[in-house]
């Protein structure tokens, strides 16, 4: 028996295999939960879809949806929401992981396009998700885990438009705490250090740039997505963790110190 047994969770960006969002799914599938997957990519969801069934006997709903700076991206958000209701009939968890960025480029050379990429993919995918899971999570008195970055934390170089969305997200996520505390929906945080397929690219591209990277980890690895980033997720969507609320976590092998 799993904690989260006959429940059902929404993963945004869940669908990509060696990455954090398929770790987690990763993670509640072999608690029982039944899922809810969203990607840009529909063969690679579909793939996620098959195994993740196939491995722990639950079922998984997978979604195309992205949410872009055009009129249809909270009519996109919507249709998820209302599908995931007629399939499984709840909503306990939902887990904002999907964010794209475009990292690696100057402040002063940022385009409104690179900006807009990163603040509608991160902040106002999250913010669209939870207002239409919010009726949904009061009925279960379920849990929002949404996620952040250390580039926010610690105004990482090159990094402007993902950690405007980010601190964005913390922003919107503490306002939702307060609201929603009521209702006894428990709102947090989580910033993840992890090895994943670009991550892995990364490495066969910079190895130097890489290793130098591994070194600032006190800890010397990055973490597991599923091990290290999933199964926290699991705690903090369980009822063990419901009187946590509006904290940030920082996953990141001693890096993320913080005041």
């Amino acid at each position: 028996m799993g904690i989260f047994d006959g429940k059902t969770a929404i993963i945004t960006g869940g669908g990509k295999a060696k990455s954090i969002g398929y770790g987690i799914a990763t993670a509640y599938a072999k608690e029982g939960a039944n899922l809810v997957l969203t990607g840009r990519n529909e063969q690679k969801l579909l793939d996620a879809k098959e195994e993740l069934e196939r491995l722990y006997g639950i079922k998984v709903l997978a979604m195309q949806a992205e949410v872009t700076p055009d009129d249809e991206a909270e009519d996109r958000v919507k249709e998820v929401v209302q599908t995931a209701i007629k399939t499984f009939g709840r909503i306990d968890v939902l887990i904002n992981n999907a964010q794209a960025s475009a990292s690696g480029i100057p402040l002063s050379m940022q385009t409104r396009d690179h900006f807009d990429l990163g603040i509608y993919s991160g902040l106002y995918a999250t913010f669209y998700y939870m207002r239409e899971c919010y009726p949904y999570l009061k009925e279960t008195q379920g849990s929002v885990i949404n996620f952040a970055s250390g580039a926010g934390l610690f105004g990482n170089a090159g990094q402007c438009s993902y950690a405007a969305a980010k601190e964005g997200i913390r922003g919107l996520s503490r306002v939702a705490a307060t609201e929603w505390g009521k209702d006894n929906i428990n709102v947090n945080v989580v910033c993840p250090l992890a090895m994943t397929s670009q991550l892995e690219n990364f490495k066969a591209s910079y190895p130097e740039a890489y290793e130098k990277n591994l070194r600032a980890v006190p800890m010397g690895r990055f973490g597991d997505p599923e091990k290290d980033i999933g199964r926290v997720c699991v705690h903090l969507g369980s009822p063990d963790f419901k009187y946590m609320s509006g904290e940030t976590i920082t996953l990141e092998g001693g890096m993320g110190l913080r005041p």
